[in-house]
């Protein structure tokens, strides 16, 4: 673990099993994590190896079958279901592989979406909507469906809904991994000022070294644990 005095997402001893075929696999195998606030950590892996797993389980998607997540000082364990719920609209932007933008929504109305959870009113939700999507490059494409728009710029939409509520942290599952070597590198550079220019704290799954190499810290899960590579840091 790293030394980190102000760190944003404890994991300590977690364990999460599945069974398959009557076989229990533990995926995380009393796996330790410490994310520093304001670090970009990306987690590379085999295909199957928990990743995904590790991922929802930091954003309180899914629950461990022991062990403990500290997100922001909250122990997210010990929440019920709706202060959970209400936990990651404050704290998590999810960013996806494959985006989970509404098809029958325009862009601005995709961004919006995560607000209609908060108390903002009409006109202060559409000046954050607005906000993220001039910070994505998108300002002029708010009224375009997502058939109308590109593999890499349905991406931005999907990083503006996001941030749009000003999250603590980003988790991104693969979020080149369905783009283009042009768009995928858009996406990194996206994420790369969201990182160094707005402080954001990104834990980041992928299967590309040269994306893993923008991160602060590469850490590979296998075998339920997690382990540094070459020097970007200990896990």
């Amino acid at each position: 673990m790293t030394d980190g005095k102000d760190s944003i997402i404890e994991a300590v001893d977690v364990l999460k099993t599945y069974t398959r075929g009557g076989e229990t696999i533990r995926v995380l195998d009393g796996l330790e994590l410490r994310v520093p606030r304001g670090e970009w950590l990306a987690l590379m892996g085999p295909s199957g190896s928990g990743k995904t797993t590790l991922l929802n389980v930091l954003g309180g998607l899914d629950h461990p079958d022991s062990g403990s997540v500290i997100a922001d000082g909250e122990d997210i364990e010990s929440l019920s279901p709706r202060a959970l719920s209400a936990w990651r609209a404050r704290h998590v932007g999810f960013i996806f592989q494959l985006y989970n933008l509404i098809p029958v929504l325009t862009a601005y109305q995709n961004v919006e979406l995560p607000l209609l959870l908060t108390p903002l009113s009409r006109s202060g939700r559409e000046a954050q909507v607005r906000t993220a999507l001039r910070l994505v490059g998108l300002e002029d494409r708010m009224e375009h469906f997502p058939n109308q728009l590109s593999g890499g710029q349905e991406q931005r939409v999907a990083i503006a809904r996001a941030i749009v509520t000003d999250p603590t942290f980003l988790l991104a599952d693969e979020p080149t991994g369905d783009l283009d070597a042009r768009s995928e590198r858009e996406i990194l550079d996206l994420l790369g000022t969201l990182h160094e220019d707005l402080g954001k704290t990104i834990v980041m799954v992928t299967h590309d070294p040269e994306a893993a190499e923008r991160a602060d810290r590469i850490l590979h899960l296998n075998d339920g644990k997690l382990a540094a590579k070459d020097g970007k840091g200990t896990a």
